[in-house]
């Protein structure tokens, strides 16, 4: 397995390149073109992606511990596959459309300004997870903890209070509707 610790990968394109059964401790991924990519079996601390095309990232067993990412596109990368243990990530600025975390513990996950449309979030445990300035038209969440969940600045979503574990959680008026929407009643 190789091991790569503190580097600095700069508007390289990777698409080509498979990173499988590798290690990144302290990496940095700037501006690189990463789409398609095979990172199974490999782990990621403490590691940095902004301004990175991430779509369709290929994630079977991989290990994302403590890793954020800024200003990415990650358009249908399936985190579900990926290693649950010490799973820890934040996303800020990032486009998340149509991505899988089905069943992951996503407890306090930071997203901040992120497109999360049609993102399958049924069975996570999102506990104390923030969904700052977030766009979740059509995303999913059945079965889902969102006990302590702050949506006070999140657009579009929808939601069964029935369907899933929301006590605590955070909503502004203007969100209620979400919570509403399956009785098919007429807000103003």
């Amino acid at each position: 397995m190789s091991i790569h610790e503190n580097t600095t990968f700069k508007a390289e394109y990777f698409s080509t390149k498979s990173f499988s059964d590798q290690e990144f401790v302290e990496c940095d991924f700037q501006q690189c073109d990463l789409s398609s990519n095979n990172f199974n079996n490999s782990n990621l601390m403490d590691c940095r992606f902004t301004d990175c095309n991430l779509s369709l990232i290929k994630l079977n067993n991989t290990g994302l511990k403590n890793c954020m990412f800024i200003n990415c596109k990650m358009i249908g990368a399936d985190f579900s596959i990926c290693n649950n243990f010490l799973f820890a990530v934040s996303f800020q600025n990032c486009q998340l459309d149509v991505s899988i975390f089905y069943k992951m513990k996503l407890k306090k996950t930071t997203f901040k300004n992120c497109s999360l449309k049609e993102v399958d979030f049924t069975e996570c445990d999102l506990s104390e997870a923030s969904f700052t300035d977030c766009e979740l038209v059509g995303t999913t969440f059945v079965e889902t903890n969102l006990e302590k969940v702050d949506f006070r600045t999140a657009k579009n979503y929808t939601l069964d209070p029935e369907k899933n574990r929301i006590k605590k959680a955070k909503f502004s008026s203007e969100g209620l509707a979400g919570l509403l929407a399956k009785y098919k009643i007429e807000i103003d």
